[in-house]
């Protein structure tokens, strides 16, 4: 028979156990999650998102390091991950951005942030991440004088946003910034960044401007790509004919527009029928059809890493040849650029022709099929639907913030 001193004790180291918090709850289940992620949790299996008629795409095959932890990851983050946006800021610097032309990206995301009902939450007390909604592309347009090389203004806009939220909120303070993401297409995107210096070190920065001699940490910050539709619209920029209607070996066209180009322009530009490369197209020439008829698209960084010929030339079903320095592709921690496009270093461009000649013809063949595999990743869906490039953006931020655990102050 227990005594009374004992059953004292046991009330009394019973009423000692503390419940966990929220946060460290939330902590616990991304533990869960990492472990499943990494085949050490089975549990999970039977709750999991089931294929339906519009999501039964699976991924597999080489166009990723390692399909089906994509696929699980990917999965374990429609079920459980949740984003807050910050409501501080006003239109048009705030919640919004250009939906259209080299900013698209940005733009779309924002809004589509603004919208969504999936992994958007209205409790802070939930999230996974929270989301600092400025567009760096806006405060450009209304803050920056041009050719004034003076970006004060941003400067002092970004800080006072970080100010007031840290001021209000707990979130910031208490990770200071680790688990909080911007996101930017805009070349300016990094120097916004660095004006606060929690921002810039600890905080995930989606960059199309994904450059490492700029500060760009691929541990931490997460590449973005760069998609210029003119209208807004995926009109007529999707697909392109086979490879035996595809008479170009490789093709580019650009204005003069840093280093990378102008010894492109050099080598290049009117000395080879097979290697079309111009500043300016002829008089009645089509881009769009050009890439069309070409094997291979050359895609050169210019003054900033990042190039919507890129993502042009995966929707064109054209083989992307990447040449630039320090630059990290988009979604490289899932796809496997190599298995579908061409990196190309800048001291090789001279050799541009006999590098690409080189390339066996079944090679070139998997490469190009692979584009077609590969194209669902990058297309901007209204709705967005599961793998495309606002699902994969997300999904570089949670593999993100699967890397970073936070604990209460």
């Amino acid at each position: 028979m227990q005594d009374e001193n004992s059953a004292d004790d046991d009330e009394e180291s019973s009423s000692l156990i503390r419940e966990p918090s929220k946060l460290e709850r939330l902590e616990s289940d991304l533990t869960r999650a990492r472990a499943f992620i990494r085949n050490l949790v089975l549990k999970f299996t039977q709750t999991l998102p089931v294929n339906n008629e519009e999501n039964d795409y699976v991924p597999q095959g080489d166009v990723y390091s390692n399909a089906s932890e994509f696929h699980k990851s990917s999965l374990m983050m429609e079920k459980m991950f949740k984003i807050f946006v910050y409501k501080e800021g006003e239109l048009p610097m705030f919640h919004g951005g250009p939906c259209k032309n080299i900013y698209t990206t940005e733009g779309r995301f924002i809004q589509q942030m603004e919208i969504d009902t999936k992994f958007r939450t209205y409790d802070p007390d939930e999230a996974h991440v929270y989301f600092l909604p400025f567009s760096v592309a806006k405060m450009v347009q209304y803050l920056y004088v041009l050719n004034s090389h003076d970006g004060n203004a941003i400067k002092q806009v970004v800080a006072d946003y970080v100010t007031v939220i840290a001021n209000k909120h707990q979130y910031w303070n208490r990770s200071l910034g680790a688990d909080h993401f911007m996101l930017s297409c805009h070349d300016w995107g990094p120097m916004a960044s660095s004006f606060v210096p929690d921002l810039y070190k600890n905080a995930i920065r989606v960059l199309c401007n994904a450059n490492t001699s700029e500060g760009f940490d691929p541990t931490k910050d997460a590449s973005l790509p760069e998609i210029n539709l003119i209208t807004g619209e995926l009109n007529d920029v999707i697909g392109g004919p086979p490879p035996s209607d595809r008479s170009i070996l490789a093709f580019f066209a650009g204005r003069l527009h840093g280093q990378i180009r102008s010894i492109l322009l050099e080598y290049w530009q009117n000395k080879d029928e097979d290697l079309q490369v111009y500043k300016t197209l002829p008089k009645g020439v089509s881009y769009n059809e050009l890439m069309k008829k070409s094997k291979y698209c050359l895609c050169p960084s210019g003054f900033e890493v990042a190039s919507p010929r890129v993502v042009e030339a995966i929707y064109f079903e054209c083989v992307p040849v990447l040449i630039s320095i320090d630059y990290i592709p988009p979604f490289s921690d899932v796809l496997n650029w190599d298995s579908f496009a061409v990196q190309v270093q800048v001291r090789d461009i001279p050799n541009l022709k006999k590098i690409l000649m080189d390339i066996p013809q079944d090679r070139y063949l998997r490469m190009q099929k692979r584009l077609k595999h590969v194209q669902r990743h990058f297309i901007l869906n209204t709705p967005p639907k599961r793998y495309d490039v606002f699902h994969m953006i997300l999904h570089s931020v949670w593999l993100r913030r699967l890397n970073v655990q936070i604990t209460d102050q």
